[in-house]
Formats: structure tokens, sequence, C-alpha cells
């Protein structure tokens, strides 16, 4: 169970987990690899070109007759053996789009939720009365001290959209090197995976909570 605290860094209660990550996704692995290799690939904008022997201009001209040169016969400047030749093989404009089904990458996104509750890398900031006004009194809340946070754990927050005291938090965390930031609808397992702790406030707890709860809904529908 995640501690809630304060802006003074004390823990004033504790939330239940959500009940779709209690159970055992040791054997899931090969779905997180899949969905976060997905979520790179996607990102690839795929537009690397290079230009093949009869796309690249000039080179018409035998350079030299066939024979009685004493040099090895060329047909034209523009082969890849040539500097400014074609290339040979080089990456040529393509998609690198991958698929995953829905029920994957939801089960996916679950499992790397629930190592994140079950090793104690989840906590709740409650900011209803949210009053930190400077960088190093986040540092001090967030790592204990601001020279902490230099080689503290990577940690990101989870604000809801529209939250009151959102943009105030990331204004006095975004100069903190080892800090992100994102929205409970943005979240996704490549943000999961790549912070080592995970801060939410409770509006953006409460929302992650009710979309895995729809989540689930929607998927014994279908069963």
């Amino acid at each position: 169970m995640p501690n809630v605290i304060d802006s003074s860094g004390k823990v004033v209660r504790e939330m239940e987990s959500p009940a779709v990550l209690n159970g055992d996704f040791g054997d899931k692995l090969t779905v997180i690899y899949r969905a976060v290799h997905r979520e790179f690939a996607n990102a690839r904008a795929g537009t690397a070109s290079t230009l093949k022997r009869d796309e690249v201009r000039g080179g018409g001209r035998k350079p030299w007759r066939q024979k009685g040169t004493g040099r090895a016969r060329q047909g034209s400047i523009r082969s890849p053996q040539w500097r400014h030749g074609g290339v040979v093989f080089g990456p040529q404009p393509r998609s690198f789009v991958e698929s995953l089904n829905k029920k994957e990458r939801r089960v996916a996104f679950i499992a790397a939720l629930a190592d994140r509750f079950n090793n104690d890398a989840v906590t709740l900031l409650e900011t209803a009365d949210f009053s930190i006004a400077k960088t190093a009194g986040f540092a001090k809340l967030l790592f204990g001290s601001a020279k902490a946070a230099r080689e503290g754990p990577t940690t990101l927050i989870v604000c809801s959209r529209g939250e009151t005291h959102a943009a105030e938090i990331e204004r006095v965390g975004r100069n903190l090197k080892r800090v992100g930031f994102t929205d409970d609808g943005a979240l996704d397992i490549k943000d999961v995976l790549r912070f080592d702790r995970l801060y939410f406030t409770t509006a953006a707890y409460d929302a992650l909570t009710q979309r895995l709860a729809e989540k689930r809904e929607q998927a014994d529908g279908r069963t």
C-alpha cells in the first residue's frame, strides 16, 4: 500500500493499491518487452535515405576506355566504389510501426505498474495544501536535500489534468535533472519503467485507479 505524504514529507495515511495490480505478473516479461519495443519502434520517423547509383546525378559517360590504359575497367564515376558514388544496400524510407493488440498492451502496462507497487516505488502526494515555493524545498521533499537530488533515484511526478497545483509543482521541480513530469492520461509503460520511482498526486492516483477499473470492466465484458 503506497504512503500518502504532505508537502512537508510527513506520512498522513496509506492508500489501498488497485485490486487489478494484486495478481502474479512474473511471467509477463515477454509482453512487457514487446510493449516497450513497440513504443520505441513507433516513435521512429523512418526517413533515413541514401541514393543508389542510378539516383546519383552524373556519371553517364564512361570515365576511360575499356582497355589499354593499365587501369581497372570502370563504367561510371557514380559506381559505389567511387567517391560521391551511389550507396549499396543503404537505408530507404520505411515504416517501423509495430502492432500489439489492446489486451497485451493492457497486461504489459499493469504488470509494469504492479512491479513498482510491489517494490514500494510508488508514493502519493497530497496537494490540497501544497505550499512549496522553491526548488530546494521540493528537492528536500523528494530526496532529503538539494545535494542528494543530484544523484538520487530518478523520479516521475504524475499529476492530473486540470489539477489546481499541477503548474506550481512542475515549476518548482522542472530544474531538477532527475525528475520528470507527466499527467495521468499520458502515462505509459515506457514512463513507468524508465523512472526508479513514481510520485502520484492523490487526484492523479484516483484517476489512474478509475482508468484501470474501466479497462478491467471492458476486458471482462469481452471475455
